[in-house]
């Protein structure tokens, strides 16, 4: 008498293998930075790849909004009376939340979605299969650089999002509301404290991290052919997307409650 056993497939269990699988490439990615040698050539051409893609997208994006900000917070400061504080608002918004965000999705949506395709591609061409028959290991080849270099580029363009956004928050404020310059600086200078600047930085590190892991990933793991690749790339983007928002509500948390608040 035979029996025939029954595959039970839990649901969702193809959603935790994935983050399974997407962590052990994390990981081997880390443990692949301090080995040498290290591609110096692959990285400085694809951080300039990256910077070249998305510093003037970045910019522009920066500029609105860091003038919705300002202009949203401003009308509402002028209700209950607290004008002077509008600098204060609107910069720490920018460089806390809106800064990280601006840089990861270009990161992500950019240059994430074009090393996607690029380790897609290779993986159909089976140029992945060749380098480990060689004795060459493609994460150290190739996705160690690609990582890196999001990581740099997202680091660099935080800081420029931060300038260009307070810059134009402040000419909204002043100009367009008719708010007063040394208030505006004056109320950021009170507020401000220099972990905002920290923990912006190192929100823009672990965005530029987890984007170029995801894309990798997807590039690595394509359904197969053309199409294949073209749906890793959307269903990278799309990944990064939701990882970046739950890091960054994640973080926030857990900065609010360690950091104190600058007393006034």
């Amino acid at each position: 008498m035979t029996q025939r056993s029954a595959r039970v497939t839990m649901p969702g269990a193809g959603a935790f293998e994935q983050v399974g699988r997407m962590t052990t490439l994390a990981w081997q990615v880390l443990r692949a930075i301090p080995r040498r040698p290290f591609q110096l050539r692959e990285y400085i051409e694809q951080s300039w790849f990256f910077a070249s893609v998305t510093i003037l997208p970045t910019a522009l994006v920066a500029i609105p909004f860091g003038a919705v900000i300002a202009l949203q917070l401003g009308s509402l400061t002028q209700q209950i009376g607290a004008q002077s504080f509008t600098g204060a608002a609107s910069a720490l918004a920018l460089v806390q939340q809106a800064s990280p965000l601006i840089t990861a999705l270009l990161v992500a949506g950019a240059g994430g979605s074009a090393v996607c395709a690029d380790i897609g591609a290779r993986q159909i061409r089976e140029e992945i299969d060749a380098m480990r028959v060689l004795g060459v290991n493609p994460i150290q080849r190739l996705i160690v650089p690609r990582v890196l270099a999001a990581m740099t580029v997202a680091v660099l363009l935080n800081g420029l999002v931060s300038v260009v956004g307070v810059l134009g928050g402040y000419f909204f404020n002043v100009v367009m509301q008719g708010g007063t310059p040394g208030a505006y600086l004056a109320s950021f200078n009170a507020l401000a404290q220099l972990p905002d600047l920290w923990v912006s930085e190192f929100k823009a590190v672990l965005y530029g991290f987890v984007a170029g892991i995801v894309a990798a990933y997807r590039g690595l793991n394509p359904a197969g052919g053309p199409k294949g690749v073209g749906d890793a790339v959307n269903q990278a983007v799309v990944i990064s997307f939701l990882l970046l928002f739950l890091i960054n509500v994640v973080i926030t948390a857990i900065y609010l409650q360690v950091v104190p608040p600058k007393a006034l």
